[in-house]
């Protein structure tokens, strides 16, 4: 799969192209190219990176090394979040408006903010990172698909700056702890951002921080969505011990995934 990948790259074409062409002869610049992305790949480099481009959603995102790879449990995130609003939209939330105000944490790619932001065009959408390289990355694939006007981008640390009275806190925040590292891939240790992966010694230390300055920045009844694993879960539903309605779901593994949790109304 990661050869008919880079050769498709290479060649600059879609699969149906080169199954229906099996007789198409690589030119020799071809040739090199195809061969030195091959290198790249035995190297570890993973293909995303090789290529520029990465899936997700439906849109077809520009990735670097600067962001971590979007992979298809994130879009579970996304799912959690679309449930929820379209509960309030049947009146089955209150204290959260139909028109809801949103952030994405730790953004990286923009993946989830503009899955978001197709999906809810009513929604008023910001994403922060603190680093600038990644913000670059995100809005590039803002302006890809045509949602530059829709989602604003903060180069922040997690929450800190933005405004108050949002309903919606959202994030795939690092949560791999240091201990974890040689349970990782070694692909994702040695190319993807160190800091988009680990989180420290437990895994918790970003959620940790996270947390209290989401609970400042909801309005009553908003709700926070975090991917996670499963080796903190037990360790973030106690950090989410003054919240309420805190479930956990899995992913399609049965891994819990994606944890959702609403500030009180009080």
């Amino acid at each position: 799969m990661n050869a008919e990948l880079l050769l498709m790259h290479t060649l600059d074409c879609d699969r149906a192209y080169l199954y229906a062409h099996p007789e198409r002869e690589l030119t020799m610049q071809e040739l090199n190219r195809y061969e030195a992305a091959l290198a790249e790949r035995v190297r570890g480099v993973p293909a995303q990176y090789i290529i520029g481009h990465q899936e997700f959603w439906g849109m077809d995102l520009i990735v670097s090394p600067a962001v971590l790879i979007p992979r298809p449990e994130t879009e579970h995130v996304v799912e959690a979040v679309l449930g929820l609003v379209n509960e309030n939209r049947a009146g089955g939330q209150e204290g959260v408006p139909v028109t809801p105000r949103i952030v994405d944490v730790g953004t990286g790619s923009g993946c989830i903010a503009l899955a978001l932001a197709k999906e809810l065009p009513e929604a008023e959408i910001h994403a922060t990172d603190i680093s600038p390289a990644a913000l670059e990355i995100a809005g590039a694939n803002a302006a890809r698909h045509g949602l530059q006007q829709r989602v604003h981008f903060h180069q922040v640390d997690l929450l800190q700056g933005l405004q108050p009275g949002l309903d919606y806190v959202i994030s795939n925040p690092p949560y791999v702890g240091e201990t974890e590292a040689d349970q990782v891939q070694l692909e994702v240790r040695r190319f993807e951002p160190r800091t988009a992966v680990f989180a420290g010694p437990t895994g918790t230390e970003i959620i940790s921080r996270l947390i209290p300055q989401a609970q400042g920045a909801l309005l009553p009844g908003g709700w926070l969505v975090m991917e996670i694993s499963g080796t903190i879960a037990d360790n973030v539903k106690r950090l989410l011990s003054d919240w309420e309605s805190v479930s956990i779901l899995p992913d399609l593994q049965g891994i819990p995934r994606v944890v959702r949790a609403r500030r009180s109304l009080r």
